[in-house]
């Protein structure tokens, strides 16, 4: 990350101030004067552990102008590839997969700015935030999907898991190029593609996985059927199209189901994925809103946070420490070191 401050009079690195500034939003403050509360009061050893100087510790003024001067792309980058090369480490990259949703910030409209839209590409298997970016009222999600992607620096053999939205012929086509897999969600956006996949002869088609949930006072039922396709589906490269039928009762209603159906497509063969594979993923899809979307909102609160909502000087949005660097706290939390 470079400086963004002039080299003369430079009394703490850079590294320093945003390495307390994470702990500090970890711990839970949430804003700039209780960052510098949370600098001011840690003991001393730790303080020297984090590289201050115990009697001359960064104040409340120089944190919040260093923070809101570093541009939050850059950040989010760098913590990015760090937490990429930890959860490489971790987990092996065949089999991995990465799901990518976006989420509005809750409690981050003002009355002078609309809300902050971020979309985010998590690792199914461990909840880390890989990478992070911002979709401006100028754009939307589409338009932000090779960029956000292209924060991950190899994504071969990798499956990328994405809701309706992002069932594009552009976006497979990216992926192509980066040697990655994909899943995707189809819908109504997609009306000639849905119905294609709506009159395939599900009826004659086993089920390739089934099991039941029980849990929050209600009973799902899971079935996955499977087909795979060569021809006549008007989407490229796809090879199998999943059908996910999910059947919900309240445990005080026993006789009322509710059934929803869901169409899925994959480039995957049937000799690169098991069924019961397939299914897993599409379901974990599903989990990024328990895994990332709550941390970010109730657990961090940072959607509510002066880090968010609070503007830079010249008008210019808030650091991107309230929006990104809660990552590497997350990956603390993941991997059990968070205190």
């Amino acid at each position: 990350m470079p400086d963004p401050r002039a080299r003369r009079g430079v009394r703490h690195r850079l590294t320093v101030v945003v390495t307390a500034a994470v702990c500090a939003v970890v711990a839970g403050y949430r804003s700039y004067a209780a960052i510098a509360e949370w600098v001011a009061d840690v003991p001393a050893a730790t303080a020297l552990a984090l590289g201050m100087i115990p009697d001359r510790r960064p104040s409340e003024a120089m944190i919040r102008r260093l923070l809101q001067a570093m541009d939050p792309q850059l950040l989010t980058a760098a913590i990015s590839v760090w937490l990429a090369g930890r959860a490489t480490a971790s987990t092996s990259m065949a089999g991995r997969a990465i799901a990518v949703d976006g989420k509005t910030l809750r409690g981050s409209r003002t009355t002078d700015t609309p809300a902050r839209h971020v979309m985010t590409a998590c690792d199914q298997a461990t909840g880390v935030v890989l990478a992070s970016i911002d979709v401006d009222g100028k754009t939307n999600e589409i338009t932000r999907f090779a960029p956000l992607l292209d924060q991950i620096g190899d994504l071969r053999g990798t499956v990328i898991t994405a809701d309706a939205l992002h069932c594009q012929r552009e976006h497979v086509t990216y992926l192509a190029e980066r040697g990655a897999h994909w899943i995707l969600t189809v819908k109504g956006n997609q009306p000639h593609l849905h119905a294609q996949l709506t009159a395939l002869p599900w009826r004659a088609v086993p089920d390739a996985t089934r099991d039941t949930d029980r849990g929050h006072g209600r009973r799902e039922i899971h079935s996955c059927k499977i087909l795979t396709i060569s021809t006549g589906i008007d989407f490229p490269h796809a090879a199998q199209v999943i059908q996910i039928r999910r059947r919900r009762r309240r445990l005080d209603q026993p006789k009322r189901f509710t059934t929803e159906t869901v169409y899925a497509i994959t480039d995957l063969r049937v000799h690169q994925a098991k069924p019961a594979q397939l299914a897993a993923w599409t379901r974990e899809h599903w989990s990024i809103e328990n895994k990332v979307h709550w941390v970010r909102d109730v657990t961090y609160d940072l959607s509510c946070s002066d880090l968010v909502t609070t503007p830079a000087e010249g008008g210019q949005e808030g650091s991107g420490l309230g929006g990104d660097a809660w990552l590497g706290g997350h990956l603390l939390g993941a991997d059990g070191d968070g205190g």
